[in-house]
């Protein structure tokens, strides 16, 4: 998120529209335009607004018209309000400071209460890994990884599912308090450990092309793909209203992540789904496979990074 944060800041992942009407440009084609801009630019990443119903022909005229007032340069009051002179969003919270970020509760709390805690079976996590500081010291590095047992991309949340009820009976089920708590401590064991995701098996290639097609897969009512705003030759590195539009490298090495804006930790799976509701798609459920591809691909766009979790992020 930007310095500020508003909905109302302009952004510019489009072109700047402070002198369309003075383009030259017809009541007809600008019509056409915000109708659907598929018409004129196949690849364009403006939603079809009326062809997907978002507008009614009523509506888009209002546009129209209102686009042809438009006739001066854009004058900003401030360097904030401009997209182009607007400074980039840096991260300075320690977001391992237990002051800091309420994410670390997990690690320095409630994590090593559920490892020690017996299940249906009793058993706990401790029964077999007494020392996780050294079992999983870079075991989180290399997740999600290819599992051909079952035949689809395993991430660290649902391996803690399927794995916690095999061993102790616990259910944990992905994306619960208890789930989430241990999928941060063990990336949080791994902390300093360059990412290394497995592309070179043939499976993992698989999965890997799999979830790079995913990724430039336009879907939902605005008619977004993840690559729409995260390719680097696209949206990323560019303002969608008052949003920093980050790159698809460096998108994973800090999740799951403390979401201080929504007052909650997310993991990745989570953030997968938001982003399919924010452009009126329907989310899947947490364990799909779409999404293990997706992770994979992800992840492997970050490989040499080092895992810091939990981070703390607008």
């Amino acid at each position: 998120m930007g310095p500020a944060g508003g909905a109302d800041l302009p952004g510019n992942v489009g072109p700047d529209l402070s002198e369309i009407g003075s383009a030259g440009r017809g009541d007809e084609w600008l019509f056409n335009y915000v109708n659907d801009p598929r018409v004129y630019n196949p690849g364009s990443l403006m939603p079809p607004w009326g062809t997907h119903g978002i507008f009614n022909d009523e509506e888009i005229g209002h546009i129209v018209a209102f686009l042809k007032t438009l006739t001066a340069a854009a004058k900003f009051k401030t360097p904030l309000d401009d997209p182009e002179r607007r400074p980039l969003p840096v991260e300075k919270r320690d977001n391992l400071d237990a002051l800091i970020n309420p994410a670390m509760w997990a690690v320095e709390d409630r994590a090593p209460a559920l490892w020690a805690s017996a299940g249906p079976s009793d058993r706990s996590c401790a029964t077999c890994h007494a020392s996780p500081q050294q079992s999983f010291k870079a075991w989180a590095a290399a997740m999600p990884k290819w599992e051909p047992r079952l035949g689809k991309v395993l991430g660290v949340e649902e391996f803690v599912t399927r794995h916690a009820k095999a061993t102790t009976g616990h259910i944990w089920l992905m994306q619960s308090e208890p789930n989430t708590a241990l999928s941060i401590y063990l990336r949080f064991l791994a902390n300093g450990t360059p990412i290394k995701i497995d592309t070179e098996s043939d499976a993992a290639k698989a999965a890997y092309e799999r979830g790079k097609l995913l990724s430039m897969r336009k879907v939902g009512a605005l008619n977004f793909s993840c690559a729409d705003c995260h390719a680097s030759d696209k949206g990323a590195r560019k303002w969608i209203r008052g949003q920093w539009l980050g790159e698809l490298k460096g998108q994973v090495d800090h999740f799951p992540t403390w979401r201080t804006s929504q007052q909650a930790i997310w993991d990745i799976r989570k953030r997968f789904q938001w982003c399919q509701v924010a452009i009126w798609a329907n989310d899947l459920p947490p364990d799909a496979d779409e999404y293990g591809d997706l992770e994979l691909y992800l992840a492997a766009q970050s490989n040499g990074q080092k895992l810091s979790v939990p981070g703390i992020r607008h």
